[in-house]
């Protein structure tokens, strides 16, 4: 994919952020700070059949952060347990599409190791 399409992709989903806001009645509600750079996000997760039904997150922090977050949001939305269990940091990572420097990493996988977290 083109770079500038997928920075345009990027700020879209900083912009406007993808399955935004709070879950009543989440089965997963889970909280995570990155003191690196204040970044803090919460997502719930509703779970049917060992599968996400529904999941949403709410962030404050930067760009990097809750783009991705959002991104993985709906990457991982419907998607088994199981599945979502073995995803390692990369498999997530490449499909950013970007350079991602390592200062910016945790705030790129803020969202990932948080619902990992929230899974074990």
């Amino acid at each position: 994919m083109d770079d500038l399409l997928y920075r345009e992709i990027i700020l879209e989903h900083w912009q406007n952020p993808q399955n935004y806001g709070v879950l009543a009645n989440a089965e997963i509600d889970i909280v995570e700070f990155n003191p690196l750079c204040g970044d803090e996000i919460r997502i719930m997760v509703k779970i049917k059949n060992k599968k996400i039904e529904r999941i949403s997150f709410v962030s404050t922090g930067c760009a990097i952060s809750r783009a991705s977050a959002s991104l993985f949001i709906e990457m991982v939305k419907g998607k088994q347990i199981k599945h979502i269990k073995r995803m390692k940091p990369n498999d997530f990572l490449k499909t950013l599409e970007i350079e991602i420097s390592p200062s910016r990493l945790k705030c790129a996988l803020l969202a990932y190791s948080t619902l990992q977290k929230a899974l074990r």
